[in-house]
C-alpha cells in the first residue's frame, strides 16, 4: 500500500473477531517495524510483549474492561526500560516515552498493512497490569493494543475528521 493511503486508512478498530489469530509469521512482520523504529542514540530502550494465552489474557482484560478489547486474540504491550533509554544532559529529560512513540507508531501502521486492526490504549489500569506482567520499577507501559483480524461485517468509517492543514502549520 502507498503511505499516504496507508496512513489515510488506519483507524483504531473495536471490534475483533476472537475467532481468527494472526499466524507466528503475520506477528513477527508487524513486531518487525517496531524493531527497525528509530530511537534516540539508537539504544532501542524497548521491549513488546505479545500477550495470547487464556490464563494471561486474563488478567490482562482486568487492566481495561471493554467487551471489545477482550475479544482480540492478542494484546500487545509496549513497555521501556526508564535505565536504558537516552537522557538529555541539559535537564535531564529521558527519552524513553518518545522512542516507545515512535515504535508503536510504526507498529500499529505494519499492522494496517497486513490486514490487522489495532487500537492505541493508553487508559489501561497500570497497577493491573504492572502485577500481571510483573514489571519492574524501572519499566514503563506506554501502551497496548489489541492485534486482530476485525470481526464479522465490520466497515471503516472511510472520513477522518481532523483540523484543516493550513491551521496546523506555519512557515518561519
Amino acid at each position: 500500500m502507498e503511505y499516504t493511503e496507508l496512513i489515510g486508512s488506519r483507524e483504531s478498530i473495536r471490534n475483533y473477531d476472537p475467532a481468527k489469530p494472526l499466524s507466528q509469521e503475520t506477528l513477527e512482520k508487524i513486531l518487525e517495524a517496531g524493531r527497525l523504529a528509530p530511537s534516540a542514540k539508537n539504544l532501542q530502550p524497548w521491549k513488546f510483549l505479545v500477550v495470547s494465552s487464556p490464563e494471561m489474557r486474563e488478567k490482562l482484560d482486568l487492566c481495561y474492561r471493554r467487551d471489545w478489547f477482550h475479544d482480540a486474540p492478542h494484546i500487545l504491550v509496549v513497555l521501556g526500560n526508564k535505565d536504558e533509554a537516552w537522557v538529555r544532559s541539559y535537564d535531564g529529560y529521558n527519552s524513553v516515552e518518545t522512542d516507545l512513540a515512535i515504535a508503536m507508531t510504526h507498529i500499529i501502521l505494519a499492522a494496517e498493512n497486513e490486514g490487522v486492526g489495532t487500537c492505541w490504549i493508553a487508559a489501561f489500569d497500570p497497577d493491573i497490569l504492572r502485577k500481571a506482567l510483573y514489571l519492574k520499577s524501572n519499566q514503563v507501559v506506554f501502551g497496548i493494543t489489541p492485534l486482530g483480524y476485525p470481526g464479522p461485517g465490520f466497515k471503516k468509517k472511510g472520513v477522518k475528521i481532523r483540523k484543516p492543514l493550513k491551521e496546523i502549520y506555519e512557515f518561519l
